[in-house]
C-alpha cells in the first residue's frame, strides 16, 4: 500500500497546483451566489478525477502493465511519452510568460465566473480536472504507475483515494477558507488571486517541467 501511495503523490501535487481552476474558484467566491457555484465546482473537480483515475486504473489493469508481465516494458514507454509531452508543456507555458508589466493573459471564460449556475459550475469542475490534457496526463501517470506495481484492490483505492484528495486539495481550500472566515476571506482571497494571475506560467512551467523529468527518469529506470 505504501509503495502505491507514494507513487501517486508527486502527481497530485501536479493536479494540484492548477492555478487557473484555482482563481475561478476565487472568482465564484466572490460572486453572490459563492455558496452553490463554489461547492458544484469542487464537487466536479473531485468527481472528474476520481472518475478519470478509476477508468485508467481498470483498463491499466485489463492492459495488465503490472512489473510481473510484460506490460512493464509498455509502462516505461508509457512513462517516457507522459513525460516528454508535459516538457512541451512546459515549454509552451514558460513561453507565454507576461512580459514585466504586462498584463497576463487569462481564458476570456474566467470574466463570467459571475454568471455561472450550479451546473455549469459542476461540468466546469469536470472538465478542468480530468479533460484539461495537463490534468488528464497527471491521471494516467497516476493510473500507470499503481498498475504497473501489480498491487492488491484495496492499496490501488487508497492510492486513489490519497490522489483525489490532495489533487483536490487547492481548490478545497478556497471554499472551506471562505465558508469558516468569510468576513476575512475576501481580502486574502483577493490577494491570491492577484498573485496567481501574475505567476500562472511560470508556476506551471516549473511543476511541469519537474513532474515530466520525473517520468521520463522512471520510464529510462524501467
Amino acid at each position: 500500500m505504501g509503495p502505491a501511495v507514494g507513487e501517486v503523490l508527486p502527481l497530485s501535487i501536479g493536479v494540484a497546483i492548477s492555478p487557473i481552476p484555482i482563481i475561478a474558484t476565487i472568482l465564484m467566491l466572490l460572486t453572490p451566489r459563492a455558496a452553490t457555484t463554489a461547492t458544484t465546482f469542487l464537487a466536479g473537480w473531485v468527481l472528474g478525477i476520481a472518475v478519470g483515475y478509476t477508468i485508467f486504473v481498470v483498463l491499466g489493469s485489463v492492459a495488465d502493465l503490472s512489473s510481473r508481465s510484460d506490460g512493464n516494458s509498455v509502462t516505461a514507454v508509457v512513462r517516457v511519452a507522459l513525460g516528454a509531452v508535459l516538457l512541451i508543456l512546459a515549454v509552451r507555458q514558460w513561453r507565454r510568460r507576461p512580459a514585466p508589466g504586462e498584463e497576463p493573459a487569462l481564458p476570456r471564460w474566467l470574466a463570467a465566473m459571475d454568471k455561472v449556475t450550479p451546473a455549469k459550475a459542476l461540468a466546469l469542475g469536470v472538465g478542468l480536472s480530468a479533460v484539461n490534457p495537463k490534468n488528464l496526463l497527471m491521471i494516467v501517470g497516476a493510473a500507470v504507475a499503481v498498475t504497473q506495481l501489480g498491487v492488491g484492490g484495496a492499496a490501488i483505492v487508497v492510492a486513489g483515494i490519497v490522489f483525489t484528495v490532495l489533487a483536490a486539495s487547492t481548490v478545497a481550500v478556497p471554499v472551506i477558507g471562505y465558508f469558516t472566515l468569510r468576513e476575512r476571506a475576501t481580502g486574502w482571497l483577493n490577494d491570491l488571486k492577484a498573485w496567481l494571475i501574475t505567476n500562472n506560467a511560470a508556476v506551471m512551467a516549473v511543476l511541469l517541467l519537474v513532474i515530466g523529468v520525473s517520468l521520463i527518469g522512471r520510464g529510462i529506470s524501467d
